[in-house]
């Protein structure tokens, strides 16, 4: 199923999401279910639509939908500060942020950067990134079984082993950004407040002009 399959699988995959499962692909390329050039074909061309698609999305509704999510404010800014700073770096090198691989995209749509320029820029972008973690994976297979003989017969196990060891690093890595975003909206919260309104004055202050 996965020599059937696994090209589809991982197309999607890395469509919404990518760097867990392109890992694993390299990993069983390693092992000869998948076809190493296939999978990152197949990584390159579903990062690169999904990355296409959030941005103009983004293009066409994202400021309103920006605006109704409060929680979004504080990776919007940061993602703003970044583009300001590093402009076309950004763009080559999001996917290896986490926090900001699908955000990234999506918020960019909102600017005034050139639909032509994006999509250059993303499509390098992606191919680095496919071939990067692509050859990663294939490199953690090469590994391995330079150091057990018979990896094919615990290929499985292992195969287990690496995806439980990503899930929880992704796991752990989502609780600490729900943590820094919970943060960040409260100090916006207590910005808020202590900000007076026009026309008014500050707390201990007469009012007066």
């Amino acid at each position: 199923m996965i020599g059937e399959y696994g090209y589809w699988a991982l197309l999607i995959g890395t469509f919404l999401e990518g760097e867990t499962i392109l890992l694993v692909a390299g990993f069983l390329a390693h092992g000869g279910t998948l076809d190493l050039s296939f999978c990152i074909l197949a990584a390159f061309v579903g990062s690169l639509s999904g990355d296409q698609a959030a941005f103009y999305v983004g293009r066409w509704k994202g400021k309103q939908f920006v605006d109704k999510r409060p929680a979004w404010k504080c990776r919007v800014d940061r993602v703003h500060q970044m583009l300001e700073r590093f402009h076309e770096a950004l763009i080559l090198s999001f996917r290896f942020f986490y926090g900001l691989r699908n955000l990234t995209p999506f918020i960019l749509g909102t600017t005034d950067i050139s639909g032509i320029k994006f999509f250059l820029l993303n499509a390098v972008g992606a191919a680095i990134w496919a071939v990067s973690f692509g050859c990663a994976g294939y490199f953690f297979g090469t590994l391995v079984a330079s150091v057990l003989k018979d990896v094919h017969h615990i290929e499985m196990i292992l195969l287990i082993v690496v995806v439980l060891a990503l899930l929880l690093a992704w796991f752990f890595r989502r609780r600490k950004r729900r943590k820094v975003d919970q943060a960040c909206l409260a100090n916006l919260a207590q910005t808020d407040q202590e900000t007076p309104p026009e026309g008014g004055s500050r707390p201990g202050g007469s009012g007066e002009n």
